[in-house]
């Protein structure tokens, strides 16, 4: 199909921020681009959507080309858009970039235009501040959407599995917020919060302690009133 305009042509992709908890360590999947423009270089997933594609079904695809998770169960949501001229040097392109976050994902896997894929520590993609394209500021907006969302939503639980116990629930807070929070003060917070967390009835064996109880995430996902960082710490 042949397309003519009186305007410059403008190209739409699709990024992700794909955020996880690995050894204690939050994670981002990154892809070591194949081809040029920063071949060599580590990026965001990502890629160009398709002319009879919605946005969103591009970002899933992506998704499941660069991930080994079925991504109609991952949390997915828009982040921002990108769209400085010169971004991308081959020619003018718009972002949207898209926030995901996985429980427990397996290994990544390189997509047809990757040389490799991999989760790499959050904190150590931004200190390098090597990533192509505009990554590094679109990877900083979505480390930043998540540790904010933590107060006011229940993303903290996309993080985990099905069922969790609340000492499961605070090692995400505490990761993603990069300091420790007092354990009793966390459980009381969480447990009164409405609608954020539900007992399941069972309790998971943990050492030689009493069996944790374990929960599930509740029905809303607005946080009212919020956990705020400073109402944690307390």
């Amino acid at each position: 199909m042949v397309y003519t305009s009186d305007y410059p042509i403008l190209h739409v992709t699709v990024d992700i921020v794909v955020l996880t908890i690995r050894d204690d360590e939050l994670c981002a999947l990154a892809i070591r681009r194949g081809e040029p423009p920063y071949q060599g270089q580590w990026a965001l997933p990502g890629g160009f959507v398709e002319i009879d594609e919605d946005l969103e079904t591009a970002a899933r695809r992506e998704l499941r080309e660069e991930t080994s998770v079925n991504p109609g169960s991952v949390r997915l949501e828009q982040l921002a858009t990108y769209g400085a001229p010169g971004r991308d040097p081959r020619h003018r392109t718009v972002s949207v970039a898209w926030l995901a976050v996985l429980p427990h994902p397996g290994e990544a896997r390189a997509g047809t235009d990757a040389a490799h894929a991999a989760w790499q520590p959050a904190d150590r993609l931004l200190d390098e501040g090597r990533l192509a394209f505009d990554h590094q500021q679109i990877l900083t907006d979505g480390v930043e959407r998540a540790r904010a969302k933590l107060e006011y939503t229940n993303i903290a639980t996309a993080f985990l599995d099905r069922e969790f116990t609340i000492a499961e629930l605070r090692a995400v807070y505490e990761v993603v917020w990069g300091h420790p929070l007092d354990a009793g003060n966390f459980h009381r917070k969480v447990t009164r919060t409405e609608g954020f967390v539900e007992p399941t009835g069972r309790r998971q064996s943990v050492g030689r302690g009493r069996p944790a109880e374990l929960f599930t995430a509740g029905t809303e996902e607005s946080l009212h009133p919020p956990l705020t960082r400073r109402s944690l710490e307390g």
